[in-house]
């Protein structure tokens, strides 16, 4: 399989990569990111492009694709609804497009979050302007699947860009496994969180479209 993926330099897409690279089933692996990126593998191929919201120029890179992992996305503390959209929701749109027009029947995966609101109408900026993406995708003619995890224990040298995430993390971290068993449809890891969306490249692993944190362990386990 060829597979891109989006935002693998965060938390998330760390976990997502390096699924990615142990899955003997994926041959390729391209990162598209703003910044260059500081790993080296056979497998893995890398174009920095900044504008986002029009990957028109990367047509030809994006062609013979089987899935899209869509890990990039920010913390809404301190931003504006419009500046929110546009990372949350117009990037994500653009890839999926872009992907999509190319690579018919592709699966396109995105990561939202526990408390994502399919109706739009929520009272919390990034729940309202997350399920209005979640809606959006899923309208699409690709395979889509809307993970929601709730706390994501890094693994494996996984950090978080928030830096206020990454002193929860250090300080928590040690806590996870009573996290876990008292909590365990509500917790997950990047390496679950990872395996998990390989897996969901697989056809008739799953009819669900929409992924919790017990989803993702399920399926990543």
């Amino acid at each position: 399989m060829n597979i891109v993926i989006f935002g693998a330099s965060g938390m998330v897409g760390h976990g997502v990569l390096r699924a990615c690279l142990l899955e003997p089933a994926i041959t390729r692996v391209l990162v598209v990111g703003r910044r260059p990126f500081d790993i080296t593998h056979p497998k893995l191929h890398e174009i920095v492009h900044q504008d986002l919201t029009d990957l028109t120029p990367l047509a030809a890179d994006l062609t013979g694709l089987d899935a899209c992992f869509y890990c990039l996305g920010v913390s809404a503390a301190g931003r504006s609804e419009a500046e929110y959209t546009r990372i949350t929701y117009d990037f994500t749109l653009a890839a999926a497009q872009a992907v999509s027009c190319t690579n018919p029947g592709i699966t396109f995966t995105y990561v939202s979050g526990e408390g994502t609101d399919s109706t739009e109408r929520s009272r919390t900026m990034w729940a309202r302007v997350k399920g209005r993406t979640e809606n959006a995708l899923l309208a699409m003619e690709m395979n889509a699947y809307m993970f929601r995890p709730g706390y994501i224990q890094p693994r494996h040298g996984a950090v978080s860009k928030t830096p206020a995430y990454r002193l929860t993390y250090s300080l928590t971290s040690w806590l996870y496994p009573v996290l876990h068993r008292i909590a365990p449809r509500h917790t997950t890891t990047t390496e679950h969180l990872g395996r998990a969306m390989v897996a969901v490249t697989h056809p008739g692993t799953t009819d669900q479209r929409i992924l919790y944190s017990q989803d993702i362990n399920r399926l990543g386990a």
